[in-house]
């Protein structure tokens, strides 16, 4: 009969912390299920360990498990607010993205920086459908660990350009303001002065950084500028 009891308990907590730890997970929001971040990756091992554990330990008080859940929830949201307000703090709980191919070479040492090997490298691009490592320009260890490149010219799509349909782009664009702080050494990097930058937001009516979220140089040598403030209305609404 005990056995009985135990396994109804099991049950009931199942249907009663599942439901549960899905609201926990859209309060914590997408990047915790999507991205999965260092820190992020661990907040979610933690929060199935004790949901693992509550569910299949009848001895262990309800209470506590749900508790816990809430606490690990507004740790992670209290970490993410750091992270968006310190850019320090963003660093030291996540990784920097690491290039470890350019030009169809592998960059060994920054490789052996994040213990990749070239294994690993060369899975990742075949699942990019690449099977040529000359065939790539550049290639980007992302912060979640994930691998982004860069085609070279000739193994690239047809463009507009390419079929002389010519549309005016920025091409690429270096960022030197990031949430309204000045970037100075990209700034130098790219032989521009902190009187150009004023420069420059002055014709954006912008007398100081303080409302740009992101500012960019582009490959014309534009400044160009994304604004702190509200989504605009009309967004598309992808949402299901």
């Amino acid at each position: 009969m005990e056995i009985m009891m135990d396994a109804v308990k099991v049950l009931g907590r199942i249907v009663t912390i599942l439901p549960f730890l899905l609201f926990i997970a859209l309060y914590m929001g997408k990047r915790s299920i999507g991205e999965l971040p260092v820190f992020d990756l661990l907040v979610i091992l933690v929060l199935g360990s004790v949901v693992g554990a509550d569910i299949a330990d009848p001895e262990i008080n309800h209470i506590h498990t749900v508790v816990a859940m809430i606490g690990i929830a507004l740790l992670q949201k209290f970490i993410v607010f750091l992270k968006l307000k310190n850019r320090k703090i963003g660093n030291l709980l996540t990784f920097e993205p690491t290039v470890v191919i350019y030009n169809g070479q592998f960059l060994v040492q920054n490789m052996k920086k994040i213990n990749y090997s070239i294994d690993n490298v060369l899975q990742m691009l075949r699942e990019k459908d690449v099977f040529s490592v000359e065939d790539v320009e550049i290639a980007i260890i992302e912060a979640n660990g994930s691998l982004s490149h860069k085609p070279v010219a000739a193994k690239s799509g047809v463009t507009r350009e390419d079929l002389n349909v010519l549309k005016a782009g920025h091409q690429y664009e270096i960022p030197v303001i990031l949430d309204g702080v000045v970037q100075l050494d990209l700034l130098r990097r790219v032989n521009k002065s902190e009187a150009w930058l004023k420069e420059k937001l002055l014709e954006h009516n912008l007398v100081d950084t303080y409302h740009v979220f992101y500012g960019a140089i582009t490959s014309k040598g534009e400044l160009f500028v994304s604004l702190k403030g509200e989504t605009p209305s009309d967004v598309p609404p992808f949402e299901h």
